[in-house]
């Protein structure tokens, strides 16, 4: 789903606020223009459009700092198609593997924007293990996911700890009613809610259920468009 841009804006204003609030070094600076996807990036993933609330996220003059939970950070705009490595955990997703852009990255799983189709702007989850096939979504749209993240902090799950590590820390999200665990980026998911929710948002089980020949083919699969593309 394609948030209207105010929303997804006052979203990630409370999410900066609530972050700030809790500790983290995140200055309050005045919001920049959208501007435009680089043509490589229409290229790198086959798509002829990218929306424009993923241009607007990817314009603001964010800190160079991890300012997401879990020490997570904004990945900027792709320069090459080495950043299809990130998708080969994208095993039976209800869209075209290669129609998602990797947008945060934390220290166990990607966060993807999807690119195109009835899933577009769907924010989905891998979690980076070998032997995970937890291919998820993990919010319907940008503004849900920071939505998600503000509530967790101003419950008190989620806490800076400035003195060793220098990022948000998520804590115990047992204790917050309401909170979509899959939002955020922890591992291992629960299974019993991953297998639920992947089923309801059309995650093709067979293919999880034989994750790992599918993996294998998903690998040649993004080196055939690697090559296809060359330098891009």
């Amino acid at each position: 789903m394609l948030d209207d841009l105010r929303v997804l804006r006052d979203a990630v204003r409370d999410y900066r606020l609530a972050a700030t609030a809790a500790g983290l070094d995140w200055p309050d600076q005045d919001e920049s223009p959208t501007g435009q996807a680089p043509d490589v990036v229409h290229r790198i993933f086959g798509v002829d459009h990218i929306a424009e609330q993923l241009t607007w996220l990817q314009s603001q003059r964010w800190p160079e700092r991890r300012l997401l939970p879990n020490g997570g950070w904004l990945m900027s705009w792709p320069e090459g198609p080495d950043v299809l490595d990130y998708l080969w955990l994208a095993v039976g997703t209800p869209f075209p593997w290669r129609q998602q852009l990797p947008l945060f990255h934390f220290e166990y799983a990607i966060f993807t924007f999807v690119l195109a189709g009835e899933h577009e702007g769907e924010i989905w989850r891998y979690e980076i293990s070998p032997d995970a096939w937890d291919s998820v979504r993990a919010a319907t749209s940008l503004a849900t996911l920071f939505d998600q993240w503000t509530r967790g902090i101003e419950a008190g799950l989620i806490v800076y700890e400035g003195e060793y590590n220098k990022w948000l820390q998520i804590k115990d999200l047992e204790s917050g009613p309401g909170l979509d665990p899959l939002a955020f980026p922890v591992a291992p998911v629960e299974e019993t809610l991953l297998r639920a929710r992947q089923r309801e948002c059309g995650v093709n089980m067979a293919i999880v259920e034989d994750g790992f020949a599918y993996n294998e083919e998903l690998s040649d699969a993004i080196g055939a468009v690697k090559a296809s593309l060359g330098s891009a």
